[in-house]
Formats: structure tokens, C-alpha cells, sequence
């Protein structure tokens, strides 16, 4: 068993950077971690080679996956395939997810 520490809490991106993440498990089918984007912050990642969920745990933004969009805020789940272009827009409140990537991220190689 491993207890995560601090999963799912916001934390503000270091100097120049537009968002935080922070990688809080890694085992060879899954890793977990926590992304952050400031209120009125861009969301710049890149599709992933893994599928993976967001778990929203504080904030307000839209999802745009898969030419669809919903609003998201804490409690939010969303599933999103690997290979589909995503991003977090209209960042309207401190925006903080909990991250599952299966298999770990990375591990199909660069997204």
C-alpha cells in the first residue's frame, strides 16, 4: 500500500510556466500525479499515447476533447482516450486534477 501525499491539491506554476504537474506515482501499468492551471491560466499539454482520467478536485474550466466540451468543476470524472486532442480552456477558478495514465505516462513512448 502507498498512501499519496498532497494528490489533488492546487499549486501554482513555477516562474514563466502556464500550468504545474507533478507526478505522484509511477508503476509499470499506471501513474498518477496532480495538474494545476491558474485562473485564467492556458492549458498547453500535448495529446498522450495513454488513456487516462481526470478526477477534478477544485476549480472551474471546460474540457474540449474530441471536438466535444463540458463544463468541469470538483467532483468531475472525464475519461479521455489516448491519442485525443484535450485541453482545459476558461479557467475561471484555481483549477487542480488528480491524473490516472494506464500504462504509466510515457510508457508507449513520447505523446
Amino acid at each position: 500500500m502507498k498512501v499519496i501525499s498532497d494528490a489533488g491539491q492546487f499549486t501554482p506554476p513555477a516562474g514563466p510556466d502556464p500550468n504545474h504537474w507533478v507526478e505522484q506515482l509511477r508503476v509499470a501499468d499506471l501513474s498518477v500525479g496532480t495538474y494545476s492551471i491558474p485562473a485564467g491560466g492556458v492549458d498547453d499539454q500535448v495529446p498522450h499515447t495513454e488513456d487516462e482520467i481526470y478526477v477534478v478536485t477544485a476549480g472551474r474550466a471546460v474540457l474540449q476533447a474530441g471536438g466535444d466540451s463540458a463544463p468541469v468543476g470538483p467532483g468531475s470524472v472525464v475519461y479521455v482516450a489516448a491519442g485525443e486532442e484535450h485541453r482545459f480552456t476558461d479557467v475561471t477558478d484555481d483549477l487542480a486534477a488528480f491524473v490516472v495514465f494506464a500504462p504509466a505516462e510515457g510508457a508507449r513512448g513520447p505523446g
